[in-house]
């Protein structure tokens, strides 16, 4: 689903925004040379013919307080990056460290403990809540499983504060998820990832599911969260609009790879890859007087086991050389804060 800033309530102090972004923050998640590869098995006996490269040496850093997008097209690992990052998917190589904690090492009680402070905004509401359990019980499991209240009374007060604090009512908590909107399940989604206070929360296109009014109320929701409690969003989308508005740093992704990262207002007005560009190109502008050249991609995505030699990009790149066919490019500076992966930078 496609929406324009135009329709999201706070987006004439969108840009305000991004120039805060906390910039002299300290890293609390640091992610280097993330893999994960998933076996093509075959044969009688089962054996790994070959991989699906999910994940494919991704690197970033998110600062405290720091909203970082991450967009690209569909099966580009997206999601993949995000669940390895909470070991909710076992990442193949690579290091995760989130609070100067080495996340991938960690045996699964101290996994455990530090899972308080790293929580998943699913993208589906309709399938990431139990529908045999009311609201009290969806919020509130994780209450009981880190005791992090005394008594019956604390507990349901508690359950209460989390609901009000994301727009729902009291008297909610007897229901179950069958009976709310789509919004309404997001919005017990967001409470259910608050209810342990968490530092990060990963955000696996949490509105993509959504109508374009819904969206803008729960990408509001979520900033205001974040100015309240100081959280620190991965947010993960699609949708390069919303993307825009709500992020102070975006990293685009092309099979299984970062090309480019850069503050939201570099990267959306002085793009450095061929791939941003032909994204941004695709982003409707609400003004219908407005012309903008549309970039179109030739082909497909190639497939992520037998993947293009050199810059995997370069068989539907409009400006690719000799040498994007057979020397792959690295990740690296081409501005303040600016990286991207593509020889015509050099």
């Amino acid at each position: 689903m496609t929406s324009d800033t135009a329709s999201l309530p706070h987006a004439a102090h969108a840009s305000d925004a991004i120039s805060q972004a906390p910039d002299q923050a300290p890293e609390l998640l640091q992610v280097k040379g993330l893999t994960k590869y998933f076996p093509i098995k075959g044969g009688l006996l089962s054996r790994e013919v070959d991989r699906v490269h999910a994940v494919d040496g991704v690197s970033f850093s998110i600062a405290a307080g720091e909203t970082l997008g991450m967009v690209g097209e569909s099966g580009c690992g997206k999601s993949t990056t995000g669940r390895c990052i909470l070991r909710l998917i076992e990442p193949s190589n690579g290091e995760v460290r989130f609070d100067g904690q080495d996340v991938t090492a960690m045996n699964p009680q101290a996994l455990r403990e530090v899972r308080r402070d790293m929580q998943i905004i699913f993208q589906d509401p309709f399938a990431s809540l139990n529908p045999r359990m009311t609201v009290e019980a969806i919020i509130g499991e994780a209450l009981t499983i880190h005791k992090l209240t005394k008594s019956p009374t604390e507990y349901q007060a508690r359950v209460v504060d989390l609901l009000e604090t994301v727009g729902l009512n009291a008297d909610h908590m007897r229901r179950f998820p069958h009976e709310f909107s789509g919004g309404q399940r997001q919005r017990i989604g967001i409470a259910r990832a608050l209810a342990v206070s968490p530092k990060l929360i990963v955000c696996d296109e949490p509105v993509s599911a959504l109508d374009v009014s819904i969206q803008a109320q729960v990408i509001n929701l979520l900033e205001d969260l974040q100015a309240k409690m100081g959280l620190t969003y991965l947010f993960i989308a699609h949708d390069l609009s919303v993307v825009e508005h709500i992020s102070n740093r975006v990293a685009v992704m092309y099979l299984g790879r970062v090309v480019e990262i850069a503050p939201s207002r570099d990267l959306y007005t002085r793009p450095k890859h061929p791939y941003t560009e032909a994204l941004l190109s695709a982003v409707p502008i609400p003004d219908p007087k407005a012309k903008k050249q549309r970039i179109v991609l030739t082909g497909d995505v190639p497939n992520p086991v037998n993947r293009p030699s050199g810059c995997h990009f370069h068989p539907r790149c409009p400006k690719a050389t000799e040498r994007c066919k057979v020397e792959e490019p690295e990740l690296k500076a081409v501005g303040t804060q600016h990286q991207a992966a593509c020889h015509l930078n050099d």
